[in-house]
């Protein structure tokens, strides 16, 4: 089959001919062999445009001739240059995919083109030809069921005691006709519950001896005394570690403060857990003393308030912002510090201390 008028302007078009796509169109309506080509190729030319579009987006766009009509001929040139490459003999392949395509579009539909049946059809059976339909048997309408005829077999059940009615369970269902058997539904039993654990008599003990300082010290700084209280007991352990003097007896030092060069108060030596470089060492530090927990509780409040470090704590109601500020003003060097104070904080051991 030749090639006619419209075809062969299509193949040697330029980008100035705007009766190219109409042109196109009616290509793609007809259908044959050569109109798939010329359509075909007409395809691989636009992808081809596009591709020479993007790569000139992407190259930087500087020069002493860089402008909107340099850009502009240069548009025009990878359009035409589009419209060559595709319309060549062998182009990149893609007009020859295009061309294939359109050609099975084309054909006549085959048997084998149809879908597959999802179900295949089932075998017939023939019917009888007299009645056409399948005989049923027939039952008088007045003779029930046999549902409690002693022809049918029972299974005897063993008997079950009956239990007392409790609000989680179902009531028994009795049966009517054998007094003597009891079928019960099982009840469903509740899901089981997780109670916080309770606070021990030296916890309790604890939080009340450090709580009417603590009350005092919130007035001064805005924390709230719980937080306090639980920041003590996470230093103490509770007041089972509390560093003490050579003699045994306390140094009230509740919150691990350290007896730097500038400190003229008394002090005790203890054994400490620091974590330098991600390793945790043990080593002996030198802490201050006290004579009493109300002393440890106001040298505690001027230490957060006097140091510009702690000043984002300050008045901080929230439990894990207060934790996290403490650890980032490096009260302690334990990368897990404000999550074991947060733990304390929202812990039951205290709420069930401050409630007892």
């Amino acid at each position: 089959m030749s090639i006619t008028r419209d075809q062969a302007n299509v193949t040697a078009a330029n980008i100035f001919d705007v009766s190219g796509l109409a042109t196109l169109k009616r290509q793609a309506k007809a259908g044959d062999p050569a109109s798939n080509k010329a359509v075909a190729k007409q395809f691989e030319a636009l992808f081809l445009q596009m591709v020479l579009k993007s790569m000139r987006d992407a190259t930087p766009h500087e020069g002493l001739f860089d402008s909107e009509q340099t850009q502009m001929y240069q548009s025009l040139l990878d359009q035409q240059l589009g419209q060559v490459l595709g319309g060549g003999n062998r182009g990149t392949g893609l007009a020859a995919m295009i061309e294939a395509q359109l050609s099975r579009q084309n054909q006549v539909p085959q048997p084998f083109d149809a879908p597959l049946p999802l179900q295949p059809a089932g075998r017939a059976f023939p019917l009888p030809q007299q009645n056409k339909m399948l005989p049923l048997p027939q039952l008088p309408i007045s003779a029930p069921l046999p549902l409690s005829s002693s022809s049918v077999s029972r299974v005897p059940m063993a008997p079950v005691s009956p239990r007392p009615a409790t609000p989680s369970s179902v009531p028994s269902a009795v049966s009517s006709s054998d007094p003597g058997t009891i079928s019960t539904i099982p009840a469903v039993s509740p899901a089981p519950t997780f109670s916080p654990p309770a606070a021990s008599a030296a916890q309790r003990a604890f939080v009340h001896r450090l709580l009417p300082a603590a009350m005092a010290a919130e007035q001064k700084t805005g924390i709230p005394a719980h937080f306090m209280v639980a920041h003590a007991a996470l230093e103490t352990g509770w007041g089972k570690s509390e560093p003490r003097r050579a003699d045994g007896s306390p140094s009230f030092n509740l919150f691990g403060i350290k007896a730097g060069k500038n400190w003229q108060g008394a002090s005790v030596e203890a054994t400490t857990t620091e974590v330098v470089a991600g390793v945790a060492q043990r080593q002996t530090e030198r802490f201050r003393a006290y004579g009493s927990y109300a002393e440890a509780m106001n040298d505690y409040v001027q230490l957060l308030t006097n140091n510009p470090r702690y000043a984002a704590a300050l008045g901080t109601r929230e439990p894990a912002r207060f934790a996290q500020h403490l650890q980032s003003a490096g009260y302690a060097t334990d990368p897990l510090y404000a999550a074991k104070l947060q733990r304390i904080i929202d812990g039951g051991a205290l709420r069930q201390a401050l409630a007892g």
